[in-house]
């Protein structure tokens, strides 16, 4: 299993939000661009850069993305308010390895069919949740869909993963939500990527154990939880 730092992106600045609230920021770093230069310093060979004002329609920091991408010498995963073809274009363009789509993967399943297609292997899926149900528009609408049966829909297509975020936990070092990521990696051979609740190195191995490719990690990392190095160096593959 491979961790990944988050570098999450709002106003121009890299934050941490708690439960995925926009009213609760408990981390703002001014310098994204040497945010992420940092983690790779530390020895991560993957970034997941994620666009929060593009995610819910409040502005954009394609700038900063692209600057990262500029910078960055490991594969970047890139999201946020992808919902169109162009806009994957442009970022596999400018560097991104993978490219994240969330809302109009889970409203327009026909639509994503198409990109998997165009871009096979490239194309990672946000299935954000809260419990099982998932959310969209930045963690703003939920749908009436269990993610269980949205994985079953996509379960062909040739996508790079599956991003599973556990709203409910984010944010709140509070432990990832195992049996939901152990349903998941059950029900599906497409890689299963956790995020949400991760405090620890026992929660990356028990994901590991439970057969997660790999996990998104923000607050333990920013708060000093997790040891970077280490954690870079003990899940790299």
């Amino acid at each position: 299993m491979i961790a990944i730092p988050a570098v999450d992106l709002r106003d121009g600045a890299c934050v941490q939000l708690v439960g995925g609230s926009y009213a609760d920021e408990r981390i703002r770093l001014d310098q994204p661009v040497a945010v992420a230069r940092r983690w790779i310093e530390c020895g991560f060979r993957r970034l997941h850069v994620v666009d929060l004002d593009a995610a819910t329609g409040n502005g954009s920091n394609a700038a900063v993305v692209t600057a990262i991408l500029d910078h960055a010498d490991v594969d970047v995963q890139v999201g946020g308010g992808v919902r169109s073809m162009d806009r994957v274009d442009d970022l596999l363009t400018s560097g991104a390895r993978q490219v994240v789509v969330g809302t109009r993967a889970v409203e327009h399943p026909e639509w994503l069919a198409d990109l998997a297609v165009v871009h096979p292997g490239q194309i990672i899926v946000a299935a954000d949740v809260r419990g099982t149900q998932l959310v969209t528009h930045g963690w703003a609408q939920s749908q009436q869909l269990d993610v269980l049966d949205f994985l079953e829909e996509i379960d062909h297509l040739p996508l790079a993963g599956v991003l599973v975020t556990a709203v409910h936990r984010e944010g709140q070092m509070v432990g990832p939500d195992l049996a939901l990521m152990e349903s998941l990696t059950d029900a599906t051979h497409l890689p299963i990527i956790a995020s949400g609740g991760i405090a620890g190195r026992g929660d990356l191995c028990a994901l590991e154990h439970r057969g997660v490719a790999a996990a998104v990690i923000g607050m333990a990392l920013y708060t000093g939880a997790l040891d970077p190095h280490s954690t870079a160096e003990e899940f790299s593959e």
